[in-house]
Formats: C-alpha cells, sequence, structure tokens
C-alpha cells in the first residue's frame, strides 16, 4: 500500500508544474509547522541547539521554512525525476564554480563532490550527471519496489548511481582513480563502524570517514556543492567550492572536523533550506 501512494504521488507530481508543484509542497510544510509532528520536534531542536545566538522569533522563522523547503523537497522529487537536458538547462539560473570543477576533470585528477541535504540535493545530482557523469553514492531504500524508480530518475541525465557498501566503494576508488566526478552526501550518520565523532555546530556528531578516505588515498580535488531553491518555482542556483586540504588529512578528526565546518559554513549561508529534520544527534528524540 505505502509503494503504491509513493508511487502516484512521484507520478503526479512529475506532471504537475513545477509552480504549482512547489506551491502544493508550501502548504504541506505549513501544515507540518502548524501541526505537531516528529519532524517539527526534531527540527526545532536541532535549530535551538545548533543556532543558539539566534533569537527565538528568527530560530521559529528558520523552522517555517525548513519545513516549507521540506515539503518542496517531497513532492519535486517526482518532478525532477523527469527532466530532459534542456529543461533542466531552463530550470538551471546559475552554476558557479565549474571553472574549476571543468579543470580537475581536464587535468585527469578525479573529483569528489560533497552535497549536503541543502537546498534541492535532488537537482544538484541531476546536474552533476548532465555535466560531468557523476557516479553518486546512495542507500537503497527501505521500500525495496522503489528502487527501480529511483534509478531510473536519479540516472535520467547521466548520472550513475553506487550502493553504499564495500563493492560500492572499490567501483568509486576505480571511478577516482582513472579521473571520475563522484558524489557524496557528506551529513549522514555512517553508523558506528564508519564514522568518528567531530564537531558539528559544537556537537559532537557522527561523521563519515569514507570521504576523506577516498580523498586521501586518490589525491582527488574536493568540493562542496549546494543547490538554493529560488522562490516563485524560478528555478535553481548551483554552487559549487573547493574544501581545504584537510578534509583528505589521514587523521580521521582532522578530516572529519574540516569536513563539517565546511558544511557548516554552507548552512549559516541558508538555514532555511537545511535538512534540520534529520537526527545527526542521537540524543534528540523524535
Amino acid at each position: 500500500m505505502r509503494y503504491r501512494l509513493i508511487q502516484g504521488l512521484l507520478w503526479l507530481s512529475g506532471r504537475l508544474p513545477l509552480r504549482v508543484n512547489q506551491a502544493l509542497g508550501g502548504v504541506v510544510g505549513i501544515l507540518l509547522y502548524w501541526i505537531p509532528n516528529p519532524l517539527r520536534r526534531v527540527a526545532g531542536a536541532n535549530i535551538a541547539r545548533c543556532l543558539p545566538e539566534l533569537k527565538p522569533a528568527r530560530q521559529r522563522r528558520i523552522l517555517r521554512r525548513c519545513l516549507i523547503e521540506t515539503g518542496k523537497t517531497a513532492l519535486e522529487a517526482g518532478y525532477l525525476w523527469r527532466l530532459t537536458p534542456a529543461s533542466a538547462q531552463r530550470l538551471l539560473v546559475a552554476l558557479e564554480g565549474r571553472a574549476a570543477v571543468d579543470a580537475a576533470v581536464a587535468a585527469g585528477r578525479g573529483v569528489i563532490i560533497a552535497a549536503p541535504h541543502l537546498g534541492s540535493w535532488e537537482m544538484a545530482g541531476q546536474i552533476g550527471g548532465r555535466e560531468w557523469g557523476v557516479w553518486n553514492l546512495y542507500r537503497p531504500p527501505r521500500i525495496a519496489q522503489l528502487e527501480p524508480l529511483l534509478q531510473a530518475g536519479r540516472t535520467r541525465l547521466g548520472g550513475r548511481l553506487v550502493r553504499a557498501d564495500t563493492a560500492g566503494v572499490r567501483q568509486l576508488l576505480r571511478v577516482l582513480r582513472r579521473g571520475g566526478v563522484v558524489g557524496i552526501l557528506p551529513d549522514q550518520d555512517p553508523g558506528p563502524e564508519h564514522g568518528v565523532v567531530a564537531p558539528f555546530f559544537g556537537i559532537p556528531a557522527n561523521t563519515m570517514r569514507l570521504l576523506p578516505r577516498l580523498a586521501h588515498a586518490t589525491g582527488a580535488a574536493v568540493f562542496i556543492a549546494w543547490c538554493e531553491r529560488l522562490p516563485r518555482a524560478r528555478g535553481y542556483h548551483l554552487r559549487i567550492a573547493p574544501l581545504p586540504p584537510a578534509v583528505a588529512d589521514p587523521d580521521p578528526l582532522v578530516a572529519a572536523t574540516a569536513l563539517n565546518r565546511a558544511v557548516e559554513q554552507c548552512v549559516r549561508a541558508l538555514p532555511g533550506q537545511y535538512q534540520w529534520s534529520y537526527r545527526r544527534f542521537k540524543d534528540v528524540r523524535a
């Protein structure tokens, strides 16, 4: 039943104009803000802990915007998974930092793009696939029947998907050593066996060791990317910036701290579009 419901929602949302799609997502987000629910509780707790310097009224505005953007994220997946190269180009208002990625690719160095859950990471993945044939690391959905839909949607414009397992990591190493481009979500909890505890907004958070290890082992150029969703369905603004050499440090704590600091800086620039509802800190209860 859940699969049929999600399948139907993806089908419907994929056929609505983007303005209507995002407007409906915004309505969902407003309901999430006003009706008590786990997403609101976790997001509110995370914002209060990570941005304590802000006044409560400002924190509430960020929470409201975060939930509105969460609703848009949920509905726009079906739309973005049906993009054509031409429609993707129309929606991409700006792409900052492309020259540095192109230069690293031309040099055969290999590139890692860290794309946190900020803005539209689905659109970032589509543009990365179209421009550089990015190999994206992903976790299979909990509902197994959805995986073919996810595979087809996220690879539509040229991206490739690699499962987050041992075989997938080996594939990423091969891609980087051939001078290819790899995309990784850097702000997920990798589990106790694959992470190191490092500060994120000054709070201990389990942080992935994989990205720094790949960078250290291959000498790849490492960038961070976030795709801002512009208001009133005007499109998307993808920003890409180089990460400091410390993210490839052989010391896991040094590397993880540098990675978290870079993600934090991006989030501070666009706090209303960060996925604050993710339980990054395990003592935050839903």
